[in-house]
């Protein structure tokens, strides 16, 4: 036969992909050297792994919202927790939907800012891969919060209190830090900067939200 068969010997780029979402915790820099590449082919290749960051991470952070912890205080839900997990799982895609969006526009102004020349897109997915402690927080934190807790966790005046409870928000805190300093890292790895450059583009990223979200504010907080 002229034809060789077709081997599999090289994985695709969508399994690539996937193995860097996993690679991101013990080797960033390769997962954000990576994000350099801005063609059709790999941009395409790592959007599911980018829906599924953001759609855990935008859970993680529903979680941590304060009304969260009410939910079952609601004639609504009436103390069903499988209404909860169904308000939690549709808030977490409208949050991190919006937090990718919006969030990855302001980094984007940001790096443009600081004289980067990357693209909307790569914004929006170093963002989503630097979000990714987000999701081992909520991998490995919250189930076991919850069989500590159980539906006291949603609702006020529960058994959720004192030390158990802080030791569980000095965690996630220490996740969201960790996830705070992967983006100036990934910053720092895709654009070829230094770590100070990468922190003063982020810093110029919170100040367009703070210029930007300030006129919203003021009007409430005088109320």
């Amino acid at each position: 036969m002229d034809a060789e068969a077709p081997t599999a010997t090289e994985p695709s780029a969508d399994r690539e992909w996937w193995l860097r979402t996993l690679a991101i915790f013990q080797s960033p820099r390769i997962v954000f050297e990576a994000l350099r590449d801005e063609s059709k082919e790999q941009a395409e290749a790592r959007q599911e792994p980018v829906l599924a960051l953001v759609l855990l991470a935008g859970i993680a952070g529903v979680l941590l919202a304060p009304s969260t912890g009410r939910l079952l205080d609601q004639d609504l839900v009436d103390n069903s927790l499988a209404v909860v997990a169904v308000l939690i799982f549709l808030a977490g895609a409208i949050y991190g939907a919006a937090a990718y969006w919006i969030g990855g526009a302001s980094l984007f102004v940001g790096l443009k800012g600081a004289g980067s020349q990357g693209s909307y897109r790569r914004a929006r997915h170093l963002l989503a891969f630097a979000a990714a402690p987000l999701v081992l927080g909520l991998v490995l934190v919250w189930p076991v919060r919850l069989a500590v807790h159980g539906s006291d966790t949603f609702r006020s005046g529960g058994g959720d209190t004192g030390a158990a409870v802080t030791v569980f928000d000095a965690i996630l805190a220490l996740f969201a830090a960790w996830a705070f300093g992967l983006l100036v890292y990934g910053i720092s790895v895709v654009e070829r900067w230094s770590v100070l450059r990468a922190a003063v583009s982020l810093a110029l990223m919170l100040l367009a939200v703070v210029i930007v979200t300030l006129p919203f504010l003021i009007p409430l907080s005088s109320r």
